[in-house]
């Protein structure tokens, strides 16, 4: 029997616009190489991964905002044309926290986890999230969830300036409003600031206590908990850099083996009764030594790739054969293997690795995406620098030249001091 089942499709769903999404790109390859048929749920207008060969349809996506009725009527669409159920891989945490909630009216045509304790809503959730954390006795910064304009200026004092502002459900963030999910508050006036866009936000502020970036702090976990709720196909992983720098998402990362780490996620899976592909974010504290749990993201991260291991088993690979009951094969991590996104850390991408690595878009098996992102991102760069450009230079002032006149013309008056401010 063939490893993987080839007759069940897999149907990736992606509700954001986000033309370099690269993990969207992993998980086309990952799966296409085996010869499992992906269908792509996403706009990729102007984004490389509509340039793999191994995509086999793209399908119109929802609306950003589109709600659960909507998403639902889009799947069951992708559906219809193809030839029997097909494995369902939320990318992105709107589209998880839709399918959590469609779980019931999706089961006939799409192949999902068992239901889970909680929702993907309830760990994606940063409110909730402090709420489990302090249930289970996992470490987590201090989070406030402010109620005025006021209490938001205060606690952002109490908590100590600087702080950490996110919005509860980051998802919900209209597109184009200029908010961010995240964002280092520096003044208690910002964060008063923040808060008057609370209802703009369609969610809750939060407040939380700044744990400083550095050296071997920033460290992440992924994993697939199976039908019987064991933890396995990923690992840890720790951020040599970030895009933006400190706060962002993974540019380099490294596969580094902390049992400690994969202990905790496993025990986060097993208290909640977690079902499927997981994504952890964690935090070093410098004074305590302690992993601070800073995001549960229901969903592949963007570098899932870095946890190949020698079987060549990845998360994604392992949601589609838990799913379809075949049997995950047993390989062994690959501890100092490297991923790396070129656009943000291009140096990097040409060093030796000799532990081996992944590049999010260069493939030898694949080149066309590889090629049309630096064609893509040279663009974008131009038109983000244009547009700084345009915020920031000063419009020169235009020297005075006295009007020509002829010998019998009146002299203009001279306007100067009041007088010329007079003249607004």
């Amino acid at each position: 029997m063939p490893l993987f089942d080839t007759r069940v499709p897999a149907v990736l769903l992606r509700t954001d616009r986000n033309p370099f999404h690269h993990g969207t790109l992993g998980a086309v390859r990952s799966l296409g190489r085996t010869g499992v048929e992906v269908h792509v749920v996403a706009d990729c207008a102007g984004s490389p991964v509509g340039r793999s060969r191994f995509v086999r349809r793209l399908h119109a996506p929802p609306a950003p905002d589109a709600g659960p009725d909507e998403i639902a009527a889009v799947l069951r669409r992708v559906a219809a044309s193809l030839a029997g159920p097909a494995v369902l891989v939320p990318m992105d945490d709107a589209s998880a926290v839709a399918v959590g909630r469609l779980r019931a009216g999706l089961a006939p045509d799409y192949l999902l986890p068992d239901p889970s304790h909680v929702l993907p809503e309830h760990v994606a959730d940063k409110a909730e999230l402090a709420a489990v954390c302090a249930a289970l006795n996992v470490p987590h910064p201090v989070t406030v969830a402010p109620d005025s304009a006021a209490r938001a200026a205060s606690a952002a004092w109490r908590l100590g300036l600087p702080v950490v502002a996110k919005w509860s459900r980051p998802w919900l963030l209209p597109a184009g409003a200029g908010l961010r999910s995240t964002v280092l508050v520096r003044s208690a006036q910002e964060a008063r600031e923040l808060y008057a866009r609370t209802a703009e936000a369609g969610s809750p502020l939060l407040l939380q206590e700044f744990l400083p970036p550095g050296e071997d702090r920033d460290w992440f976990v992924h994993g697939y908990a199976d039908r019987s709720g064991t933890l396995g196909a990923g690992g840890t992983g720790r951020k040599l850099r970030s895009w933006p720098r400190g706060a962002g998402l993974t540019a380099v990362g490294a596969w580094t083996e902390l049992p400690q780490l994969w202990r905790l996620a496993a025990r986060l899976v097993a208290e909640l009764g977690y079902r499927g592909i997981l994504d952890l974010d964690f935090r070093r504290c410098a004074t305590t030594g302690r992993y601070h749990l800073l995001d549960f993201n229901p969903r592949p991260g963007a570098q899932f790739r870095l946890f190949t291991d020698t079987a060549d088993l990845d998360v994604v690979r392992a949601l589609h054969l838990d799913l379809t009951r075949r049997p995950l094969p047993g390989g062994e991590p690959r501890p100092g293997r490297t991923f790396v996104v070129e656009n943000y850390a291009p140096l990097t991408a040409l060093r030796p690795a000799p532990a081996g690595r992944e590049l999010a878009w260069h493939a030898q098996d694949d080149l066309a995406p590889g090629l049309a992102m630096w064609t893509l991102w040279g663009a974008h760069v131009s038109r983000r620098l244009s547009g700084r450009l345009r915020h920031t230079t000063p419009v020169p002032a235009r020297p005075h030249v006295p009007p020509a006149r002829h010998a019998d013309a009146p002299t203009a008056p001279d306007l100067s001091g009041d007088e010329k401010a007079g003249s607004r």
